[in-house]
This record gives structure tokens, sequence and C-alpha cells, in this order.
């Protein structure tokens, strides 16, 4: 029994470099959710509301710039590096293309969030804290993630990842003593995502035996071209998640957006979970339905029952729980943060299924301008719609608003796929 699961699991060199390529992101992807959510038990109660929800704010408002920084290479520049894997010198074009563009986009990014900090007074009373959070924006742009993906040999650079983050966490726990030290998380968060990255480029550097070199024009705008409908609709689905922490904090105080940001936090903690599967899979499926298109629709067929099943159950382990899990991980003083979860619960399982559909199925398959699109009209909805709900119902509202977006754009996206399966025109 155990040898013919075994064999199911991991019976051909295919399958083993995927449970491979899932553990080892799973690894690096709890890294990056498990690790902030060990922390928030001791900086919720050493930070108190009102300065977590000032951390969540300043962290939302450069997160857009983490998303200029991306552009969409880690969907567009992934699926390339997938399918040309085996050619050293187009890897090479690819990564210095793509780290040219990353690195002008940080800083042209750090201009700007400069010019809107010091032109407003909300922003610029905590104008240390934001330019120390941008440190995220360097440590994401020098972190290649998108090329270990679509060679599918993430374990290089998971453990060195591991050791930076753990390192730099246990620091947070030695030096944040009082709500004095708040900017130290943010410097010592940064400062592991930076240690991250350098060391990722070692292993780029040593392993995968890539050359750096500048870019003609042509190639460079080529990039921007392959992003440009990934970077439209990663900037789009922003509008309706991480814009909800950021309206949230216009409307109200700290306090009220730490309670939000705090339930917030254990979700996408949960999201996380799909993570890694998501980005093992993508240039997998994308690789097979290049090859053979019907057994590529099987495997994604497959994975959404797998997915959703699994997704579903956590979800409602979530909802049950609630009542626990935010007094046991952020203590009796965040009760207004357990409602909040409630609504938030089965956002794991919708997103999941909204991956599958639209960026596992619709990308891979070219239909980079139609998902765009549906992303971009949900997304409009969903802006208008946190800025009504938050305006009536503070807190409660953005969840709201949130988990109504979501539902609407995995409908959307299933929809679309559904018929174009049962109309064959995929």
């Amino acid at each position: 029994m155990l040898a013919k699961l075994k064999h199911k699991l991991v019976g051909t060199k295919e399958k083993k470099r995927l449970v491979s390529n899932i553990f080892s992101l799973g690894l690096l992807q709890g890294t990056s959710y498990i690790l902030p959510l060990l922390t928030i038990p001791y900086l919720v109660r050493v930070l108190g509301p009102e300065y977590f929800g000032l951390l969540a704010f300043a962290a939302a408002f450069i997160t857009y710039f983490v998303l200029l920084t991306d552009y969409g290479f880690n969907l567009s520049a992934t699926r390339q590096v997938s399918i040309y894997r085996d050619d050293n010198n187009k890897i090479s074009e690819i990564f210095s293309a793509v780290m040219i563009i990353k690195a002008f986009l940080a800083l042209a990014g750090f201009v700007f969030m400069v010019v809107i900090v010091f032109s407003f007074e909300k922003f610029s009373r905590h104008w240390e804290l934001y330019v120390v959070t941008y440190g995220l924006v360097v440590g994401q742009m020098l972190f290649p993630v998108w090329l270990f993906q679509g060679m599918e040999r993430m374990k290089y650079i998971t453990y060195l990842n591991i050791s930076a983050k753990v390192f730099f966490t246990v620091c947070i726990f030695s030096f944040v003593k009082e709500q004095e030290d708040y900017l130290l998380v943010p410097l010592l968060t940064a400062m592991g995502f930076i240690v991250s990255g350098v060391l990722s480029l070692y292993v780029v550097a040593k392993k995968f035996d890539v050359v750096f070199s500048w870019q003609d024009a042509s190639v460079l705008k080529s990039q921007l071209a392959e992003g440009w409908h990934v970077f439209l609709s990663s900037m789009s689905i922003s509008l309706y998640t991480v814009s909800t922490t950021f309206i949230l904090g216009l409307f109200v105080n700290n306090t009220v957006v730490g309670y939000f940001a705090a339930a917030d936090k254990i979700v996408h903690a949960v999201k996380g979970l799909y993570v890694p599967v998501s980005q093992a899979i993508y240039p997998l499926v994308g690789k097979k339905l290049y090859e053979d298109k019907e057994q590529g629709l099987v495997f994604i067929k497959k994975v959404s029952w797998v997915v959703g099943a699994g997704m579903f159950v956590i979800s409602g382990m979530l909802f049950i729980l609630a009542d626990p899990i935010v007094v046991i991980l952020l203590g009796e003083q965040y009760q207004e943060s357990i409602f909040l979860l409630k609504v938030m619960a089965f956002l794991p399982f919708i997103v999941a299924l909204g991956n599958i559909f639209g960026i596992q199925t619709m990308l891979n398959l070219g239909y980079k301008k139609e998902f765009s699109l549906f992303i971009f009209v949900a997304a409009i909805a969903g802006l208008l719609l946190s800025l009504y709900l938050t305006s009536l119902y503070e807190a409660v509202g953005t969840s709201f608003a949130v988990l109504i977006v979501e539902v609407f754009i995995a409908v959307m996206l299933g929809l679309f796929v559904r018929i174009k399966i049962r109309n064959r025109t995929l």
C-alpha cells in the first residue's frame, strides 16, 4: 500500500521534481509567512494595536512599490525560463534584462515614494518608517525567485533563505522590547529579505552558470511587453487586496487598522499554504499545455480537485477555530479581530480556486488580455465597494469588501474557463 502510494507521488522523474519543488517552495514560502506569524503574538503585545496598525499601514503603502518592481516577472519571466531552460544564452539574456528593469523600477519607485511621503503630513510624521520599510522592495528586487521557479530548482536557495530570515526574526525578539523600538521591526525584516536576495544571486552565479550583461533596448522592451498584462493584473489585484488596509487607514485611526491587520495577517499566512503549490505547478502546467493541451487540461482538473478540497477544509477550520486562534495568537485585547477573521476565513479556499482558473489556466493558455480585463473590472468594483463599505462600517466593511470581490473574481474566471472548455475553444 505504502509502496503504491510512493509510486503515485514520486514514481517518475517529473513527479519527483514536482514534489521536491513543492517541498522547497513550501519551506521558502513558509519562511516568508510563518516567521512573521510567529512574531505577531509578541509584537501585538509589545507594540499594541496602535503601533501595530501603523506598521501595517506603512507595509501596505510600500507594497505598491514591491508590485511595481516585480512588474509581472514572477509569472512572465518564470514561463520564459521554463521554456528556454536548456538554452543557457537565452536564460542569461532573460535574467539580465529582468534584473536591469527591476533595478530601474526600484530606483524610480524610491524617488516617487520620497516625494509622496514629504508631501503629506500623515506620511511625513513617520518618514523614517517608510524609508526603512522600502528595504523590502530592495530585497524583492535582488531575489530572482522567478528564475528558480522556471528552472524548477528551488532547493538551492531554500535553506539559505530560511537561515537568513530565521536569524533576523530572532533579532526581532532580541531587540524589540518596547513601543519606541517599532522601527526595528521593518528594519530587521528588510535586512532578512536583502540578505536572502544577495545569497540567491550568489547561487545563480555558482550553480546555473548565468552571466549578467547589459542588454539592448529592444530586449528590455520585449521583456516589458511580455510582463505588461501580468503587471496590470497585479496592480489591479492590489486595488482590492493591499489597498484595503491602506484605505482603512485613511478613514480610521491606527488602532482599528491594527485589529484588521492582525486578522488579515492570519488569513494571509493560511493563504500562503497554497502559494508553494501554485509556484511549483505554474511552470509545469505551462510546459504540459505547450506540449499537449489536452493532457495539460487533465492535469489542471486533477490539481483543482485536490487543492479545492484541501483549502476548503483548512478554511473551514479557520472559521470554526477563529476565537481560540485570536486569543492565543493576538491576546484578549484583540477581541475585535475575531469577527473580522470569521468573515475572511474562506478567502484561502476562494483565492486558490481563482488562482487555478486565472493564473494556472488562462495565463498559461495565452489569455493574458482577458485575464487582465477581468481583474481590472473586479479591481475597480472592489475599490469602489471598499471605499463605500469602509466609510460606513470601518474594518467590518473592509473585510466584507475583500470577501465579495474575491468571490466575484473566482466565479468570473471559472465561468470563462468552463465556457471555453465546453465550446472547445481553449
